[in-house]
């Protein structure tokens, strides 16, 4: 009877000891989880707009895209279709930047009501395409810059009581916009043209502004929405 309570308790000083002596493994520290990128389809976080995409975007319903002589006027060019097409290069973890390549924009159903002007032949940017970096920093930024092919231009062709008239304008600074995440929209507003030539009956300056959206990956089936994070 001695016997066996002396072996028992042995046994567990032993055990004891041992589990004592066994290394203690740390638990393993969960992996944080992988940023998002900055630009996804479908919904705030979703998947991955890819390098690549093509982003396609028309006038925002019910609005116009113009182009007047002065930041606060209303005389000058007012187009009622317009269409912004871009090339996705690189989109990185947020936060930081996403960059594109503007490879379209284009103007139709434009009318004038500066005096002596009769029609809008056309209304056209040059030295495409323009780059593109769209900022999920607080407002969204977007910034368009030109491109190896020389600076952002818009030339406008009008027909007047004096003939075709040409008029041709350089962006003056930067041009700027801002994204909105819940009309999927890009916003300029009387970003700044100085005339580099044409007509003495051009004006000195143009600023143009338009809200384009909703902006899509028409690379994507279905062309989702793009969300800025």
């Amino acid at each position: 009877m001695r016997f066996s309570r002396h072996l028992a308790v042995t046994a567990a000083v032993c055990a004891a000891t041992a589990f004592a002596s066994a290394p203690v493994t740390a638990a393993a520290s969960p992996e944080p989880l992988a940023a998002g990128p900055v630009l996804t389809t479908g919904s705030a976080g979703g998947p991955a707009v890819a390098a690549g995409d093509v982003l396609a975007a028309p006038l925002a319903a019910g609005t116009k895209a113009t182009f007047y002589s002065t930041a606060t006027s209303t005389t000058g060019v007012t187009c009622a279709t317009s269409q912004l097409t871009a090339t996705t290069l690189g989109n990185p973890a947020a936060p930081g930047s996403a960059t594109a390549s503007l490879t379209g924009l284009s103007f139709g159903s434009c009318t004038a009501n500066i005096t002596g002007v009769t029609s809008v032949r056309s209304l056209t940017v040059g030295n495409l395409p323009y780059g593109v970096t769209v900022s999920d920093a607080p407002g969204l930024p977007v910034t368009l810059t030109g491109g190896s092919a020389g600076p952002i231009q818009a030339t406008a062709v009008l027909d007047s009581w004096f003939g075709t008239i040409t008029c041709s304008f350089q962006l003056s600074g930067a041009f700027t916009g801002s994204a909105d995440n819940t009309a999927h929209s890009l916003v300029f507003r009387a970003e700044h043209f100085a005339k580099s030539g044409g007509s003495a009956l051009c004006p000195a300056d143009g600023y143009f502004s338009a809200t384009y959206g909703p902006i899509t990956d028409a690379t994507q089936a279905g062309g989702p929405a793009v969300y800025v994070n």
